[in-house]
């Protein structure tokens, strides 16, 4: 799914009344806020479909796959997210409906 997709459906949902640019507005809001907070370090909650926090990996050691030579891999912050329940029920049933 793209973002067009997303923000057509959201459109198609909410009816009539929102012109699609309208809706890619609050799309992109929405997605910018999302981004502005994991940027601050802040977690996202959204009851029943999940949250966004940001992770830190610790250093590693690495191998170059050309050569086997170890490499050191700094440590660093990522974006995760964690499903809810609700919403990893959701997906089982779909899978389990062999679609």
């Amino acid at each position: 799914m793209t973002k067009a997709d997303l923000v057509e459906q959201v459109a198609d949902a909410i009816g009539p009344g929102i012109t699609k640019k309208d809706c890619a507005l609050v799309v992109d809001g929405f997605l910018n806020a999302v981004k502005r907070a994991l940027a601050n370090g802040d977690n996202i909650e959204i009851r029943g479909f999940g949250t966004f926090k940001v992770r830190r990996r610790k250093t590693r050691t690495a191998r170059n796959p050309r050569t086997g030579d170890a490499v050191e891999v700094p440590s660093r912050s990522v974006p995760v997210f964690k499903p809810s329940k609700h919403l990893r029920n959701r997906v089982a049933r779909i899978d389990a409906a062999g679609h």
